[in-house]
């Protein structure tokens, strides 16, 4: 759901994601470029619809959070960008970042082991 969202309306929610709970005033003061407040109260409301974003009463007014918990969401995307750009091969996608990872140290290549290890097991039970 979140993939397919406007960049906009993407950044609002990557916001709510980096910062918690905001009211309408603070993701104006969070956003860089400036909008008004019924523009992003009008994107928040249209997040809502969509389901990507809820509101609850507080002494402030509404504040406003995602959804979908961020590691779902972070999982989701991931997913969306493993079929898009390495034809759903996780074996792809994982190469290209350890690709990209030039610092890896003894610590890392440990954890990444022991999750091929868990995931061997779990496919395995």
């Amino acid at each position: 759901m979140l993939n397919n969202l406007p960049p906009r309306e993407r950044q609002i929610v990557d916001l709510l994601y980096e910062r918690g709970a905001m009211a309408v005033s603070d993701v104006c003061d969070a956003l860089p470029d400036k909008l008004s407040a019924s523009a992003v109260r009008a994107m928040l409301t249209r997040l809502e619809q969509k389901g990507a974003v809820q509101r609850e009463h507080s002494d402030r007014g509404f504040l406003f959070s995602p959804t979908i918990a961020e590691n779902k969401a972070s999982v989701n995307a991931l997913g969306h960008v493993v079929r898009t750009f390495f034809n759903g091969s996780t074996t792809h996608a994982a190469s290209a970042l350890l690709g990209m990872s030039e610092k890896l140290d003894d610590n890392d290549l440990d954890e990444l082991e022991a999750m091929i290890a868990a995931a061997r097991a779990k496919k395995g039970a």
